[in-house]
């Protein structure tokens, strides 16, 4: 069972880059999804701080509405002063006036502040809403770029895996079957290259036996990692 360096050499870099296309074509709906992702966490960022100021506003308003509540139950006390008939009456009033006016005091500063934290939250919806513009562009362009690109990578595909056809139909028959299983096993990392006398996948030292037996152009797969072994093209032509 002999074959050629030259023809070990070519079929390992057509599987090289058939693999390294194919990675690339798995990657494009990846990216997409990655940014896909993007933008779906942009949009709950927005939906938050929409609802963070909705929510906020809502609780404002009903302070607002307590307080208008209030105030006019101040008024009708106050006009109930002079119907008083005994001073205990009168006190009694007074002294509920003045706490329902302490209470409203406290109401308009929280509404003060709810105004504020409502200004806030308002003042940070336009970074989201950027942020969410900028996902959903980068995802255009993306999508875009990788669709533009698919083409011309199955292109690629398509020319290296007729290039395969024809450089494994020209292997010797009783070489295939040896060929097929450690290509079926380990794809790309099939083969490798002898350096500096040692097995370029593993790096195990070899043999001088089997130095020889790649001089003389007979198939030998490493004893450690079981790939299937040439030597470089300095080393031998043919």
């Amino acid at each position: 069972m002999s074959v050629t360096a030259t023809a070990l050499r070519e079929l390992h870099r057509i599987h090289q880059q058939l693999a390294d296309l194919r990675e690339r074509l798995d990657r494009g709906p990846k990216q997409i999804k990655a940014r896909q992702i993007n933008v779906a966490q942009a949009e709950e960022r927005l939906a938050k701080s929409q609802t963070e100021v909705k929510t906020a506003r809502v609780h404002s308003d009903q302070k607002q509405l307590q307080l208008k509540t209030a105030e006019s139950k101040i008024l009708d006390l106050k006009a109930k002063l002079n119907a008083c008939s005994t001073n205990r009456e009168y006190q009694a009033l007074r002294d509920q006036i003045a706490a329902d006016e302490m209470a409203c005091s406290v109401l308009s500063d929280e509404i003060l502040e709810s105004m504020e934290q409502i200004d806030i939250l308002r003042a940070g919806v336009p970074e989201v809403e950027g942020q969410l513009t900028k996902a959903k562009d980068e995802l255009a362009r993306g999508a875009q770029a990788i669709k533009d690109q698919e083409q011309s990578l199955l292109t690629d595909v398509q020319r290296l895996e007729g290039d395969l056809k024809t450089a494994e139909a020209a292997l010797p028959a009783d070489f295939r079957d040896g060929y097929n299983r450690i290509v079926k096993a380990k794809g790309q990392d099939a083969m490798a290259p002898v350096e500096n006398d040692t097995c370029g996948g593993c790096f195990q030292q070899l043999t001088a036996n089997i130095m020889n037996e790649l001089i003389m152009a007979r198939a030998v797969f490493c004893k450690n990692c079981g790939r299937l072994l040439y030597l470089p093209e300095d080393r031998v032509r043919g």
